[in-house]
């Protein structure tokens, strides 16, 4: 076995383990419950950062090649222009799904949030927020999400930093799409008690691979344009935080396999925008 193959299934190993040991412990112990997002959130976060110890105990002390291409660097003056994108990068999705599902009948956003605030499991009186308001909660979140995504480290560092630079070398779409599969199964614990889809354990999951690879592609374009793990890390926390929290907080949990930005109306803009990065030729690693 070479040096990669025995680096990748390592980080593999311990990347699945250690999260899955961390998530199903204190699940078990303190009874977590997907029903209860917040405190749930809180429970699975140690799980996150299983990723980036899996590649730093792979890096230091199993193959011991060392960080020189862990893109660490932030490279904000040569690559700015990719941390604005992934920055901002909700904003259109957002906008697109919230278009197919008023176009298609399936849900329509409520401004106001009550909808999506009782979704959250909180004993709180219900208040209508101001329409306008609700309406510019994504533009709220994205400060947020600058103060969230050194969070997201833990796993960009991993998937990343690590895992997408070792799968298939010279073959940079094969390695997002391996990499996006298995960064979607490393969810599996947390989407199989419906976790991202409340309900729908199996299809969610399903669902969920296919926006993991997209993204993973999207992801892997800002890693290699930008030389730098730190742009698909504030992708991650924009995802996150502005995406996933918007939809909710708009749609109330409603129709989630098709009305949440991993859900299948999501796949519409992020599957063009994999098809401009591919058609472009912007997929492709620094040293190329």
């Amino acid at each position: 076995m070479d040096n990669r193959t025995k680096g990748v299934i390592s980080f593999i190993l311990l990347a699945y383990g250690l999260a899955w040991a961390f998530w199903e412990l204190p699940i078990r112990l303190l009874g977590a419950s997907p029903r209860e997002p917040i405190f749930f959130q809180l429970v699975a976060l140690p799980g996150a950062f299983a990723p980036a110890v899996a590649a730093l105990i792979v890096r230091q002390w199993i193959t011991r090649e060392g960080f020189a291409d862990a893109g660490l660097r932030p490279n904000v003056k040569q690559g700015w222009r990719y941390y604005l994108a992934g920055w901002l990068l909700p904003l259109p999705v957002l906008t697109a799904i919230v278009m197919l599902a008023w176009a298609l009948a399936l849900a329509r956003p409520d401004f106001t949030l009550l909808s999506g605030v009782g979704s959250l499991g909180l004993d709180l009186p219900p208040t209508a927020a101001p329409p306008l308001l609700g309406l510019a909660l994504p533009f709220l979140l994205l400060l947020n999400a600058l103060l969230t995504f050194p969070l997201l480290w833990g796993e960009e560092f991993g998937w990343r930093g690590y895992l997408q630079m070792r799968l298939f070398p010279g073959r940079p779409l094969l390695a997002a799409i391996a990499t996006g599969i298995v960064w979607s199964l490393w969810h599996l614990p947390l989407n199989l008690r419906g976790y991202n889809f409340p309900g729908y354990p199996l299809a969610g999951m399903l669902v969920f691979t296919v926006s993991a690879v997209l993204l993973s592609i999207i992801f892997a374009w800002l890693r290699w344009a930008s030389d730098s793990v730190w742009p698909p890390t504030l992708a991650h926390a924009a995802t996150n935080t502005v995406g996933g929290s918007t939809m909710l907080l708009w749609f109330g949990g409603a129709k989630p396999l098709w009305v949440s930005y991993l859900g299948v109306l999501g796949w519409v803009p992020l599957l063009a925008l994999c098809i401009w990065i591919l058609r472009t030729g912007r997929l492709r690693p620094p040293s190329s």
